[in-house]
């Protein structure tokens, strides 16, 4: 019976250890797929830029107007954050995500072949729309599964958006770039034939065939995104399961005791600060361009390096912040940025005339923009619970920040030709999130009721416990001083009494009966006093002393 019990704790911890390694795994695999997601979404979101004229081309517009696209997907995009946040309490988060990526895939599977620009808005808004939940419950899903350990994969799941972003130019650009390459070779060989022989039909047809491919070939950058975009769907349904769906609800449960007292406007604030942060990242990575060319009075390609520095910085922080979080607390790490965000923004509002310090100031301000959101959301979670609805918040704050905060500018600019708008907008954004976040620090750390009254009853508990030892302490030294002071009053009141009864006894004659019967009294009077609790005996010795001078 002992070695079946034996077996059989043996094989209970084997089982629990598998288990175990079976969570750690399975922890692992969300966050690689929801890294593969956020890979996605900036690609879906910035291959836009370059594939803007084909576009416009497809649908017969001009560029300058196709503006209404944009605005299309940032509505979809608040739109999705908002019912994402409302969905994602309420299903399985993984589920959620494998649609919402599925239909991004549709959309950019259709939006090469769309020839009608009301169409092509509707299909933006409903791309905007996956992307606003997939953004949202990206980061509440990567808080549920790492919890308190959330800092480096938030990190790392907002630098994989920024990759993406990196990534989808070069992609656009390699599937155009062949096109032009082909265009190149057939007017060359166009040419040759031109030369060598009179032009046929044929030939005089097949010249204009280059630049229809061209329109048409830009297509592949969109097929190629989405084909990405359908198979990590797959993946998040392949890891969607009923057990997951348990774990998550069980664990929502567990934390809704944890709210901080003043949570909502603890939420408000955050929303209001990622409005300014978001705002003033897109604004200056917008204009940056054109302050380069206007006031700084650089050349195109200045201007386009200058732009690369800020995004590039921005990039590199973000993949060094995965490892940085790992070791500073999101506290520390959104200090740090505030810090480095008001110099550079200062340096660049005030000192933008020194070409040195342009270039170093927006270096450090697209470093110091890096880790805030992921920051913020990890930092926050410590306080209280961050669920679908408050998630979604903060995306929907971002957003507003994004489309604001550049219109904003714009038109401020556009009044004020001789005024560089962007760079104060920079340093006046930088100070109201300076300002915001020890007003939400205070706010987090102001304790509950429940606290309160348990800190409370404790420092009761610990001054009654005092008073009493005090009053203890008090009551023996009043008992030893009483004893002392009797002790003294005996020792006096034989001192009087023996000096008394000498002198007597020297008037009695001697052998008179008197000093017989005087004689026993005296030696009861002599005798050793008792010794008295705290004092001392009394004098011993008095009798000795008065034999001894009989």
């Amino acid at each position: 019976p002992e070695e079946a019990e034996t077996e059989a704790g043996a094989a209970g911890g084997r089982w629990r250890c598998g288990r175990c390694a079976d969570g750690a795994a399975l922890r692992w695999c969300i966050t690689g797929a929801l890294c593969a997601s956020f890979l996605g979404l900036g690609m879906s979101i910035a291959v836009l830029g370059p594939t803007f004229p084909n576009l416009a081309a497809n649908v017969g517009k001009n560029v300058s107007d196709m503006y209404y696209i944009f605005v299309g997907r940032s509505l979809g995009f608040l739109g999705g954050s908002v019912v994402g946040g409302v969905l994602f309490d309420c299903m399985n988060a993984t589920l959620l995500l494998a649609l919402s990526m599925l239909g991004t895939t549709a959309g950019l599977y259709v939006i090469p072949w769309c020839k009608e620009s009301l169409l092509l808005t509707t299909l933006m808004s409903v791309i905007g729309g996956s992307m606003g939940i997939l953004d949202t419950g990206a980061n509440v899903l990567t808080l549920n599964t790492w919890g308190s350990e959330s800092g480096p994969h938030l990190q790392a799941l907002h630098f994989s958006f920024a990759a993406g972003a990196f990534l989808a130019p070069i992609l656009a650009k390699m599937a155009l770039g062949g096109s032009e390459s082909e265009e190149l070779a057939g007017a060359e060989k166009t040419n040759q034939s031109v030369l060598k022989s009179v032009p046929t039909p044929s030939a005089a047809s097949t010249t204009p065939a280059p630049k229809d491919h061209q329109d048409g070939d830009f297509l592949w950058s969109y097929i190629i995104i989405g084909t990405y975009i359908l198979f990590t769907s797959i993946f998040f349904f392949a890891l969607y399961s009923k057990r997951s769906s348990a774990r998550d609800k069980s664990k929502a449960t567990a934390q809704k005791g944890r709210l901080a007292k003043y949570h909502w406007p603890l939420v408000s604030l955050l929303f209001v600060f990622f409005l300014f942060y978001v705002g003033a990242e897109v604004t200056y990575g917008s204009y940056v361009f054109t302050y380069a060319t206007v006031f700084a009075e650089m050349t195109e390609g200045e201007a386009a390096a200058l732009n690369s520095v800020f995004w590039g910085a921005f990039a590199v922080c973000r993949g060094a912040a995965i490892f940085g979080a790992a070791f500073l607390s999101p506290a520390t790490m959104i200090v740090i940025s505030l810090v480095c965000s008001a110099a550079s923004s200062s340096a660049l509002a005030f000192l933008a005339h020194y070409r040195a310090l342009l270039w170093t100031g927006t270096a450090v301000y697209g470093a110091s923009m890096a880790t805030v959101f992921p920051s913020g959301i990890s930092w926050i979670e410590q306080y209280t619970v961050v669920e679908g609805k408050t998630a979604s918040l903060f995306v929907v704050g971002g957003a507003l920040g994004e489309m604001c905060i550049p219109a904003v500018v714009g038109y401020l600019q556009g009044r004020f030709h001789h005024f560089p708008v962007v760079t104060y907008a920079a340093f006046v954004t930088s100070i109201m999130t300076v300002l915001l976040f020890p007003m939400m620090y205070k706010l987090a750390n102001v304790p509950q009721e429940k606290e309160l009254k348990e800190v409370t009853d404790s420092e009761t508990r610990k001054a009654l416990l005092t008073n009493s030892r005090l009053t203890e302490d008090e009551e023996d030294e009043e008992d030893v001083r009483e004893w002392n002071d009797a002790d003294f009053e005996v020792v006096e009141m034989n001192d009087k009494l023996k000096s008394s009864l000498m002198d007597t006894s020297r008037r009695i004659p001697e052998g008179s009966p008197a000093e017989v019967s005087l004689q026993p009294h005296l030696d009861d009077v002599l005798a050793d006093p008792p010794v008295l609790a705290g004092g001392s005996p009394g004098r011993q010795n008095g009798n000795v002393d008065w034999e001894n001078s009989e």
